[in-house]
């Protein structure tokens, strides 16, 4: 088989999952794209395998996750108040600083090997800002980027500006693991327990708050539609 770049994507929708064995799975994957990778450096350009891509929708219970370049500072809760919330904390080996992750909050993890698309982090950051920039116009809001601070925001440049989605992402050999948190129906007060990527004179906000209605099971369906549609046009991929 010629070794082409492949732009198909397997979609999984894990539910509801702690994310510790969310992590692992996303591992396991990552690490058969790269053996995939290393092996068809054996091979011929005709024998050459091609490697998967994967596009993962999560929901995870309360937990807060520490990127490896992160601040420990940033996390305001100690054991006792963890416990209290009903919230874990992980130290996890994704790019940027502290995030929450929680009920009513959309995370997506692509999977990919970024030689099947293009070879440039900070394009696929970009484009993945794009996605949900894309996503949330349906919804009537102007999703915009912040120099320097990754995710996707609303008024930008304003005293309220605030962050509707937060980013990290890890890459080896060109493969990438975690993604995006879109807060739906996120409880904002989670967020209170941690300065968010860092970041201190920045809100943080959801739909549900800037729609003023909470979404219903249905609606997050058809939002979960919306995302892989404006993912496959962005990234030129299609679904399997």
């Amino acid at each position: 088989m010629t070794a082409t770049q492949n732009r198909s994507l397997k979609f999984s929708d894990l539910g509801l999952m702690d994310y510790l064995p969310a992590f692992d799975y996303q591992e396991k994957l990552m690490k058969e794209i790269i053996d995939i990778k290393l092996a068809n450096r054996e091979k011929s350009e005709d024998d050459r395998e091609e490697t998967p891509n994967y596009l993962l929708f999560v929901e995870h219970p309360h937990v807060y996750t520490l990127g490896k370049s992160g601040d420990e500072h940033n996390m305001l809760a100690n054991a006792e108040k963890l416990k209290e919330i009903d919230a874990t904390y992980v130290k996890t080996n994704r790019g940027g600083d502290i995030t929450y992750h929680g009920f009513g909050q959309l995370v997506g993890y692509p999977v990919l090997d970024l030689d099947n698309f293009k070879s440039d982090i900070f394009l696929y950051m970009r484009n993945l800002e794009e996605v949900i920039i894309r996503t949330i116009a349906e919804y009537g809001l102007k999703g915009e980027r912040s120099e320097g601070q990754t995710g996707v925001w609303l008024d930008v440049g304003k005293p309220y500006a605030r962050k509707i989605c937060a980013m990290g992402v890890k890459t080896s050999k060109w493969v990438t693991m975690h993604g995006f948190g879109l807060n739906v129906n996120t409880d904002l007060r989670y967020f209170e327990y941690i300065i968010p990527c860092g970041i201190k004179d920045k809100a943080v906000t959801s739909l549900q708050r800037e729609l003023e209605r909470k979404f219903t099971g249905e609606e997050i369906a058809e939002l979960k539609e919306k995302i892989k549609k404006h993912f496959t046009e962005v990234f030129e991929a299609t679904l399997t």
